[in-house]
């Protein structure tokens, strides 16, 4: 397929008279020699190359930007009398009409590829077959990708709407491109001339591979009956499972108790929750999670564990739909189950390798899971409100205990407000400049925004700079909270990395266009650099960084540290693409295997948590005293403690997800609640007592089908990462560059132009891992998870 979306998206609401709307025209009346000689790059080295005065301003500007909302406002106030720009940059988008003419040319430039790849018999064209197909997935992402973030990130109404058009007829006009069997027959019959694959390079013959890969896996080489049936239950998969996500509901929404057996619960939360001597209890309200930590009636636990573990039939009905089609979609597709067809690209390969991991997995964890277990049962058989069999941690005890565990931990390192006075939002985003500074050589410099450039007044743009490379990306940070924003943090790819082909800057010398040379048309307008050594164009990887952080009055927003771990966890993902600059689109940054997409994200937590690396920027916001790292260790030890726990329960859950996605829902007798308890009672140290369905609130199962290991399969390798590369010759190695160009050499550059097992092999110099397969996935299972901390 020309577009691999990294989630599913709901079917679009698909406008069909948006291409027949008026097209503004545009007159160009450069000659195209003249245009180039005209748009001469931008020398970086100029722009970047700063005397150590100037980075160290930099340095201080990128704190008080953040912190002072006024610095802000004076940093660019200049700009604000320059004529306006498009959002995030490109020209078009100064106007909701202008998603019009958005989507009119990159529709144009799309059909002429189409017409070229369709045209082409030989040799030398065929040559070139990789890269007109990439360019065109490029101008698919271009409009698909920035409309999707804008309609669901921009206050304007009417411009949500003018970005939800053009997505939808973007996507309308992919679909149609992916059962073009042309486009197939051609990039096949590329990679099947002895020729044209030893011209292309180890990059082109991946994407070309990807390209080939997803052109099978949607159908294209079905015959046409069968290839309707695979459209129509892909369609009904991604409905019934937008709405397995949004409408799970428990099967009991309220319970009712007696006031005077809620004891433990924090009397405010009771009071509020009390009417007449009765305290009402939403299942799916924080009250209920707070009722089984901290009420000391074993019997009313009981009775809201099982409540809030018990989905009601529609949603159950919703998910067995869900898996059936997909059971069906893939026996049609000729695979054995579902697992097996999603995980054919992955690292993994195979559910049986998924298995091999997990039941490692599982047993590393076994006994920190025990010894935690035991540590509860002491604090049960001493509790003098005991009321049910001492020797036994039921399923509904585990939360209380745990709380009782934690709470004779340090309590005033349990204070929200301690630690994140050390945690200015504008100290982070320092400090993460700092360390990439010392790892790889890049650093975070602020820039003032255009008019028009931006969403909203609040978002900062940082451009990306190397000490080798000059401006290397543009990173858009909108990191405070206000009315109407998404609560959950998120990295956006907005434009991927890509070498401009000089055959697209002759193109756009031919069209109507509103830049001043083919060079800014080529790409929008947006961020672009020139490549001294191959001497080409290329686009910048233009990312978009959301936080939901509360704004505070007369002092910087302050985070704590799990806000801290949030941040590092989401710049892990930027430093992907930052750093994974391909020439070819598909493979660029991000843009790899699911179960390989977490680790830069996942490795990044653990510098949020080292001493050394802390050490670079972490300073109480008033005094400028350093954090005091004996107060961060008892921290990380109230985190540490629950640790296996949480990891058997994500076991558990990749377990079920392996389960669910077997031929087994094809069976009329498939029930998944069965499953489910099969799963728990084979495996959890903790009984699911009989009457619970959980598995319907399970939202996952849509996003992540048969991947949902993907996230505690990068836990452990990013931990032996961690442990083999940066902790190796002691706790400095965080901050040492040499380690920091291996991994960026061995893992981050390659973006996914490289095998995963190839990465990992390189960075810990363990070749037996080069390969993959059963044997790999349980090694990494056997060094279990590590977290940040540990």
């Amino acid at each position: 397929m020309l577009k691999r979306l990294a989630r599913p998206t709901a079917a679009p609401w698909v406008c069909r008279r948006c291409l027949q709307q008026s097209q503004r025209q545009h007159r160009w009346n450069s000659s195209f020699a003249a245009a180039v000689r005209d748009a001469a790059p931008l020398p970086a080295s100029k722009l970047y190359a700063l005397p150590t005065a100037r980075a160290k301003e930099d340095d201080a500007t990128l704190r008080s930007i953040f912190d002072n909302p006024r610095v802000w406002d004076d940093f660019r106030r200049a700009s604000k009398k320059n004529p306006p720009t498009g959002i995030v940059g490109n020209r078009y988008l100064s106007s909701p009409e202008g998603f019009v003419d958005f989507v009119s040319i990159t529709l144009q430039r799309c059909n002429a590829v189409v017409e070229k790849v369709a045209m082409a018999d030989t040799i030398q064209e065929y040559k070139g077959m990789v890269r007109e197909l990439d360019r065109l997935s490029d101008l698919l992402c271009r409009v698909i990708d920035l409309a999707d973030f804008v309609r669901g990130t921009h206050p304007s109404r009417s411009i949500q709407q003018a970005a939800h058009k053009a997505y939808a007829v973007m996507f309308q006009y992919m679909n149609q491109l992916n059962t073009t069997t042309v486009l197939n027959d051609q990039i096949k019959k590329a990679a099947a001339t002895p020729e044209v694959w030893d011209s292309w390079s180890e990059q082109e013959r991946v994407v070309a591979n990807i390209l080939i890969e997803d052109f099978a896996r949607s159908a294209i080489n079905l015959p046409e009956g069968t290839r309707q049936r695979f459209v129509d239950l892909s369609g009904e998969i991604a409905d019934v499972g937008t709405d397995f996500t949004e409408r799970m509901a428990p099967e009991v929404s309220h319970l009712r108790f007696d006031s005077k057996r809620m004891k433990g619960l924090e009397p405010n939360m009771a009071r509020a929750l009390t009417k007449w001597g009765e305290t009402k209890i939403g299942t799916m309200n924080h009250e209920a999670q707070m009722a089984l930590r901290y009420v000391e009636d074993a019997e009313v636990r009981r009775e809201i564990y099982m409540a809030v573990r018990t989905a009601n039939k529609p949603s159950i009905n919703r998910l067995e739909t869900m898996l059936t089609s997909r059971a069906e979609l893939a026996k049609l597709s000729g695979y054995e189950n579902f697992a097996h067809m999603t995980l054919e690209n992955k690292m993994a390969k195979s559910p049986e390798a998924v298995s091999q991991f997990l039941n490692a997995l599982m047993a590393d964890n076994k006994h920190k899971v025990n010894q935690e277990l035991e540590e509860l049962l002491e604090l049960k058989r001493a509790d003098a409100h005991l009321d049910n069999a001492p020797d036994r941690i039921n399923a509904w005890d585990r939360y209380y205990y745990t709380s009782k565990l934690l709470s004779n931990m340090d309590t005033k390192i349990r204070t929200p407000d301690f630690l994140s006075a050390y945690f200015s939002v504008g100290t982070v985003m320092q400090g993460l400049s700092r360390l990439f500074d010392r790892l790889y050589g890049i650093r975070l410099v602020p820039r003032e925004t255009q008019p028009g450039e931006v969403w909203e007044d609040g978002v900062r743009r940082l451009d990306v700079v190397s000490d080798t490379d000059g401006h290397i990306a543009v990173l858009y940070c909108d990191l405070f909270s206000r009315e109407g924003k998404t609560p959950n943090p998120a990295h956006f790819t907005l434009r991927c990395s890509r070498e401009i082909l000089p055959s697209e800057i002759e193109e756009m010398g031919q069209l109507n266009h509103p830049f001043s040379s083919p060079v800014e048309a080529a790409t929008d307008g947006m961020a672009v650099a020139y490549n001294k050594d191959t001497k080409s164009y290329f686009q910048l990887p233009t990312i978009a960084l959301i936080c939901d952080f509360s704004r505070q009055q007369h002092r910087p927003t302050l985070l704590n540290f799990n806000d801290v771990r949030t941040l590092f966890h989401e710049m892990g993902h930027a430093l992907h693409s930052f750093l994974g600059r391909t020439s070819l689109q598909n493979v660029s940054g991000t843009r790899c295997a699911t179960d390989f997409a977490e680790l830069p994200s996942v490795l990044m937590e653990h510098f949020a948590s080292c001493p050394s690396v802390l050490g670079l920027f972490a300073r109480h916001w008033e005094t400028d005293a350093p954090l005091p790292m004996a107060a961060l260790e008892k921290r990380l030890a109230i985190d540490i403690k629950t640790q296996p726990a949480e990891t058997e329960a994500q076991i558990l859950l990749a377990m079920l997800d392996q389960a669910y996605h077997t031929q087994s829902p094809l069976s009329p007798d498939f029930n998944s609640t069965k499953v489910y308890h099969d799963v728990y009672n084979a495996h959890a140290s903790i009984s699911e007592p009989a009457g619970t369905a959980w598995q319907g609130f399970f939202g996952h199962l849509f996003g992540y089908g048969a991947t949902y290991y993907s996230y505690l399969f990068d836990r452990a390798i990013a931990g032996k990462i961690w442990s083999d590369v940066f902790q190796k010759q002691g706790k400095e190695g965080s901050v040492d560059r040499l380690n920091g160009e291996k991994y960026k050499n061995e893992v981050l550059r390659w973006g996914g132009g490289r095998d995963g097992w190839k990465c990992i092999a390189g960075v810990l110099g363990d070749a037996k891992l080069a390969e993959g397969g059963e044997e790999a996935m349980k090694e990494v299972g056997k060094w279990g998870v590590r977290d940040p901390g540990a």
